[in-house]
């Protein structure tokens, strides 16, 4: 049966052959999601020209954001557990292209709140996404090579990373010559709404199979239905992947948040277009190319956890010469980051989610609820910013790739409770 993950411990693919069409559809979220991330570093300095707002209020661009994510990922849980993972991810795509569109409207209210509550209905419909797509790519294929699998399909991830502060920089920054200084900002999300809805309608046609995560024998007779919260605490390596997420994810986003402002003040000379391509095709570029070789170079040569741990390592030295500020030296060692934070987020989920069985959805949920972590992280880097240096705000992401050192050493390896 197409439906049945039997497991042959002979094959070395990395993916069912039933289920490659389904898992080419499901990366193909990763990049549209990617490209939403993107875009907002850009909002992010835009808004403190445009409202001449503090940078630790315009933080509350991610605040909001991420903080739709916190809300609905238990709720997205659930509703893949109920109504699956095709109804969840339609209902996910719907949702952002909504978010999307009522952009347009927002730049005719003019406001600050119009454009958050855009942000939200789109995080909300990324956290359904999320929930969906990162635990389905773990399971469509041989168990061993689930986190090279979210790691190759968050190499798409990396190229919407690419994409989103490329085109946003050049339609937002560049959008000076209407006399409503807010509409440039519609015009990128116009063209990604469009496109969620082309990748709806191809969901809608084609047929995805429902994956049934294996039982384990640590889990008895457990059943999806059966699962209960509580029982997640018995894992203490899903509880530490869980504090892992929230501390990667509070120091991507703050990294991105404030890379332009860091860029601009540390090289003057620079434009924020200027810093907007920097971020594209040097830290974006640079995630990408790390997503891509982690998944298909160097987890074949190292072991997860361990690369996992080696890349938070050279990340605290990266934020230690951003902190310096050193100029071109340290400019360089910001965007030369993003090569390092590539296969975190992946490698982390997967690596919490590894033997939780019929937990597997509401460890899924909870992961991608600790996202939340980008909507609190940026505020009190904004605010370093604003009270002492902008260099000094990144102080904060170091601590955070030093757990995440922790981690990869320790704090994965799968146990359980009583």
């Amino acid at each position: 049966m197409a439906n049945d993950l039997t497991i042959n411990n002979g094959s070395r693919k990395l993916v069912y052959r039933e289920y490659l069409i389904p898992f080419i559809l499901v990366t193909s979220l990763f990049f549209l999601w990617g490209f939403a991330h993107g875009c907002l570093d850009v909002l992010n300095k835009h808004f403190q020209e445009l409202l001449h707002m503090s940078k630790a209020k315009s933080a509350f661009v991610q605040f909001v954001f991420y903080g739709g994510y916190f809300l609905m990922a238990i709720p997205a849980g659930f509703l893949m557990q109920k109504f699956g993972y095709k109804r969840g991810i339609l209902f996910g795509l719907l949702l952002f292209a909504c978010g999307a569109f009522l952009m347009l409207p927002a730049t005719l209210t003019q406001t600050f709140g119009s454009f958050l509550i855009c942000l939200f209905i789109i995080a909300c419909g990324l956290t359904c996404l999320e929930t969906a797509a990162n635990p389905y790519t773990t399971v469509l294929g041989p168990p061993e090579f689930g986190e090279r699998r979210i790691n190759f399909s968050q190499s798409f991830n990396g190229l919407g990373w690419i994409a989103g502060p490329l085109v946003g920089g050049m339609l937002i920054f560049s959008g000076g010559g209407n006399s409503n200084k807010f509409s440039s900002i519609a015009l990128p999300y116009m063209l990604i709404g469009s496109l969620v809805l082309i990748v709806a309608a191809m969901f809608w046609r084609i047929s995805l199979p429902e994956i049934k995560e294996e039982s384990h024998a640590s889990h008895g007779a457990m059943t999806e239905a059966e699962a209960k919260l509580k029982d997640l605490l018995k894992h203490p390596h899903f509880v530490l992947a869980v504090i892992a997420q929230f501390l990667y994810v509070a120091a991507q986003t703050g990294v991105n948040s404030f890379f332009i402002n860091y860029v601009t003040e540390e090289i003057p000379s620079l434009t924020n277009q200027q810093a907007a391509q920097i971020l594209g095709f040097g830290g974006m570029g640079l995630f990408w190319l790390g997503r891509f070789t982690g998944s298909t170079i160097f987890m074949r040569l190292m072991k997860p956890n361990r690369l996992l741990a080696l890349y938070a390592f050279m990340n605290v030295i990266t934020m230690g010469l951003v902190v310096a500020g050193l100029g071109w030296v340290s400019v360089v060692a910001l965007f030369s980051t993003y090569f390092f934070m590539s296969l975190m987020f992946p490698t982390i989920f997967a690596l919490g989610i590894k033997g939780m069985g019929p937990l597997t959805k509401k460890a899924s949920s909870f992961l991608v609820m600790s996202i939340v972590g980008g909507a609190i992280l940026p505020v009190f880097m904004g605010w370093i910013a604003d009270v002492s240096s902008m260099a000094l705000g990144f102080l904060m992401p170091l601590a955070c790739f030093a757990y995440i050192v922790f981690f990869g050493i320790k704090g994965y390896k799968v146990t359980r409770t009583v």
